[in-house]
C-alpha cells in the first residue's frame, strides 16, 4: 500500500510512462498497460485521431499484404473482416475501434508532435519538448512512431520545374483527380503494385518507370463471406485456428526468403510461371524478370499488378530517369515523356541511421551521433546510455516474412516487464549495459552473413555500408522467445539525486 501511494505522488508530477504515437504500437502498449494495471501513461500523437500510417496513406488501393487476422492484435480479434487482406479503410476502423474500446482518446493528447528529448540524470527523467513549444516531463518514454512514416524523394533534377502535379502516395492529394490524365508513377515496390492497377483503368496514359523489377507473387486476396463472419463470431476458437495456420504458413517461408537454396530456386520458378502466365508480351516480360536471388528485396503479393501492366494505355519504363522538366519526365535514352501528374511510389526514409528527433542521452550523447553508421538497440527495444526509452520496432525488428503485429506484441511483454521492474526501484532509472548491446548486435550481423538480404541486390534493408538494421535475422518465434526473457542484470540500476517538479499530467504546459 505505501509503494502504491508513492507511485501516485510521483505521478502526480510527472507522467510515469510517455507514449509516443497512436498507431499500432502505441495503442497496443495502452491496452496491455491497462490490462495489467499500469494506467499512469500518456499517449502523445502528432496528428488529430489515432492509426499512424494506416490513417495517413490514403492513395488507391492502399491496403495491407498480411491477412488481416493475423495483421491484428491476439488479444483484440475481429470476426467480420471483410477481405482476406484488410484495405486501408478497415484497417483505420479497427485501430479506431480499439481506441474507443479501451477508452484511450481520454489519455491521448492529439495534435501534440514531440521534437526533442532530453534526459536528466539528476532526476532520472526525460525533458520532452514538443513542435509549440511547450514542455513535459516523463520518467520513461516508450517510442512508438513506426519506422515507416516520413515519405521518401528522390533527387532528380529539374523535379521542382515541374508544372503539373506532384505527390507521393504517402501525401496524397484526395482532391486532385487523375482521370483523363497523363500520368507519371516513379518506382515499383510495396505502394506501387498498389496504386497502379488502382489508377490504370481512369488515366488516359500510365507510365511506370521502373528501377528494378520485384518479386511478385499471387495475393488471392478475396471476400470474406457473411457466413463465415458469422463463425467466427460464434466460435471464437475457429478464427484462432485459422490465425495460427496462417502465421505457420509465412513462417514456412522464411527458409526461402533468407537463405539462398533449393526453397528459393523453387520459389523463383512460382515466381517466374505466375509472371509469364499473366504477361504474354516476351519484351515486357523481360522488363518484369528480377535478376537477383528470391527474398534479397521485398517480396510483394498482388493479383492485379501484372494484368495492369499488361494494358494497352501503359509504358514501362526501365530507363533512367535523366531530369524532369516542365512538362515531361527525361529518359537517358533521350525521350521525352510527357504527362500531367507525377506520384512518386518511392518509400519511406527508413531509421536505419539517425532518429527523427534530437534525442539526447547520458552525458548530452545524441542518439543521432550514435547511430550515424547504423541504428542498434538490445532486443530492438532498449538503447545503451538512453534511459528509460523503450522502442517499439526499433533496430532489427522487421519481418522478412510475417506480420509486424506478432514482432509488435513481442516488444510489449518485454517492456512491460521492464515497466513493472522500474515501479519496484523509486528514484532509479535502468541504463542498458554497453557490453550487453555491442555482443547482441555483434551476433545479430553475424546470423546476416550467406543471407540473401546480404547477397548483393540494392535493398532499403541495408544502409549505405551495406548492414541490415532493418530485419531480424530468423524466425519470428526466435524473436519472442528472446524478448520474453528481462533480466535487469543486464541493466546499470541507477539513484536519482533530486526529485523533479512538472506540471500535472492532465495538461501539456509550458515548463
Amino acid at each position: 500500500m505505501t509503494e502504491h501511494k508513492n507511485n501516485t505522488k510521483r505521478n502526480n508530477n510527472i507522467d510515469e510512462v510517455a507514449i509516443i504515437g497512436a498507431g499500432f504500437g502505441g495503442l497496443g502498449v495502452a491496452i496491455r498497460m491497462q490490462q495489467q494495471g499500469l494506467n499512469d501513461f500518456v499517449i502523445y500523437e502528432r496528428a488529430g485521431d489515432v492509426g499512424g500510417v494506416w490513417r495517413d496513406n490514403v492513395y488507391p488501393g492502399a491496403a495491407c499484404d498480411v491477412p488481416s487476422h493475423l495483421y491484428s492484435f491476439s488479444f483484440e480479434p475481429k470476426p467480420d473482416w471483410g477481405r482476406t487482406f484488410g484495405p486501408q479503410q478497415e484497417i483505420y476502423r479497427y485501430l479506431r475501434h480499439c481506441a474507443d474500446k479501451y477508452k484511450l482518446r481520454e489519455k491521448i493528447k492529439f495534435n501534440t508532435s514531440l521534437s526533442d528529448m532530453t534526459f536528466c540524470e539528476a532526476s532520472g527523467t526525460w525533458k520532452l519538448t514538443f513542435a509549440d513549444g511547450n514542455k513535459r516531463r516523463a520518467r520513461s518514454v516508450v517510442m512508438a512512431i513506426g519506422a515507416l512514416n516520413v515519405p521518401q524523394y528522390p533527387e532528380i533534377k529539374g523535379v521542382d520545374s515541374f508544372g503539373g502535379k506532384v505527390m507521393h502516395t504517402a501525401e496524397w492529394d484526395q482532391e486532385y483527380s487523375l482521370d483523363g490524365k497523363r500520368v507519371a508513377v516513379i518506382g515499383t515496390g510495396a505502394s506501387a503494385i498498389q496504386v497502379i492497377p488502382s489508377i490504370q483503368s481512369v488515366v488516359s496514359d500510365l507510365h511506370v518507370f521502373q528501377r528494378t523489377p520485384p518479386w511478385v507473387m499471387p495475393k488471392s486476396d478475396k471476400p470474406v463471406t457473411p457466413a463465415r463472419q458469422r463463425l467466427y463470431r460464434r466460435w471464437p476458437i475457429v478464427q484462432r485456428t485459422v490465425r495460427n495456420l496462417q502465421y505457420l504458413f509465412m513462417e514456412s517461408l522464411v527458409p526461402a526468403f533468407m537463405w539462398d537454396s533449393f526453397l528459393t530456386r523453387f520459389g523463383e520458378a512460382m515466381g517466374r510461371r505466375y509472371l509469364g502466365k499473366v504477361i504474354r508480351d516476351p519484351v515486357l516480360r523481360k522488363k518484369l524478370s528480377p535478376n537477383y536471388a528470391m527474398g534479397c528485396k521485398r517480396v510483394l503479393l498482388s493479383d492485379d499488378y501484372y494484368p495492369a501492366l499488361a494494358k494497352r494505355n501503359v509504358n514501362v519504363c526501365v530507363e533512367g530517369i535523366d531530369k524532369i522538366d516542365e512538362t515531361a519526365i527525361c529518359t537517358s535514352d533521350g525521350k521525352r515523356h510527357e504527362v500531367d501528374a507525377i506520384v512518386f511510389a518511392t518509400g519511406f526514409k527508413v531509421p536505419v541511421s539517425g532518429a527523427p528527433i534530437p534525442i539526447r542521452g547520458v552525458g548530452g550523447r545524441l542518439l543521432e551521433k550514435d547511430w550515424a553508421i547504423g541504428s542498434e538497440a538490445y532486443k530492438g527495444v532498449a538503447v545503451s546510455g538512453y534511459p528509460n526509452m523503450l522502442y517499439v520496432m526499433g533496430p532489427n525488428t522487421g519481418p522478412g516474412n510475417t506480420s509486424v503485429i506478432f514482432y509488435i506484441e513481442s516488444q510489449i511483454n518485454y517492456i512491460l516487464k521492464y515497466l513493472k521492474t522500474l515501479r519496484k526501484n523509486q528514484n532509479k532509472y535502468l541504463d542498458l549495459k554497453p557490453m550487453v548491446q555491442r555482443e547482441f548486435n555483434a551476433d545479430i550481423q553475424e546470423r546476416f552473413k550467406g543471407t540473401t538480404w546480404t547477397s548483393g541486390c540494392n535493398s532499403w534493408y541495408l544502409t549505405k555500408d551495406g548492414k541490415n538494421t532493418t530485419l531480424w535475422p530468423s524466425f519470428s518465434w526466435q524473436y519472442r522467445l528472446t524478448t520474453r526473457h528481462f533480466s535487469v542484470s543486464e541493466y546499470e540500476c541507477i539513484t536519482a539525486s533530486s526529485e523533479v517538479a512538472a506540471p500535472d499530467r492532465n495538461a501539456v504546459t509550458t515548463a
